[in-house]
């Protein structure tokens, strides 16, 4: 019985308070694969845009540079992927496979976490919301709190996009804005989805 006491008593002192926890800062990945560039400078936007909320740290990495182990880690994480053949690339698949084996690993979920895609494609019709609902659909498969964009009407959106190709070369000033503007909502809803936990 003492010991069970003791045990308690140090469980009780280890545990970080609510407090705490609530000062720990919000943990975002972004996870992108490119091959031109273009998505990784969508990346970029979206990084400069979630780093500009307070009480928000912000990693942004190439999907092939993520550490399984540091997955559970993260409250909040952004999928970034060129679309091949309308649809997302196989090396965003794997990635996302790594993402629910290493969740799945560590016994847990996507529950009290937030996702968000975003995507670059060469036409306008090259298969964008394919590729970003096929990414959504895992991701709500792992039980994340999904969270898209909004364009430069107001509507809503999948997350944003980019067209890159030789009709629209690179990624456009708007396009990086949308980018920064879905950076800044993502991060202030993670924020209040983690503050509520």
């Amino acid at each position: 019985m003492k010991r069970f006491l003791l045990l308690v008593c140090i469980a009780v002192l280890v545990r970080p308070s609510a407090a705490q926890v609530k000062q720990q800062p919000v943990r975002i990945l972004i996870a992108y694969y490119s091959q031109t560039g273009n998505t990784e400078k969508m990346a970029q936007a979206v990084r400069d845009g979630a780093k500009s909320i307070e009480g928000v740290q912000v990693t942004l990495q190439k999907m092939a540079d993520v550490k399984d182990a540091t997955i559970p880690t993260y409250d909040g994480f952004v999928v970034g992927t060129p679309v091949h053949w309308a649809n997302l690339a196989a090396e965003t698949k794997r990635f996302l496979d790594r993402l629910g084996a290493a969740l799945w690993t560590a016994k847990t979920n996507g529950d009290g976490r937030s996702a968000g895609v975003f995507c670059t494609g060469g036409s306008v019709s090259s298969g964008k919301e394919m590729a970003r609902l096929s990414m959504i659909s895992s991701l709500l498969a792992m039980r994340f709190i999904i969270i898209g964009g909004v364009d430069a009407d107001s509507f809503g959106t999948l997350g944003p996009q980019a067209t890159t190709g030789a009709a629209d070369p690179g990624v456009s000033d708007k396009e990086l804005e949308e980018a920064r503007h879905f950076g800044e909502r993502f991060a202030r809803f993670t924020r209040q989805i983690r503050l509520s936990r």
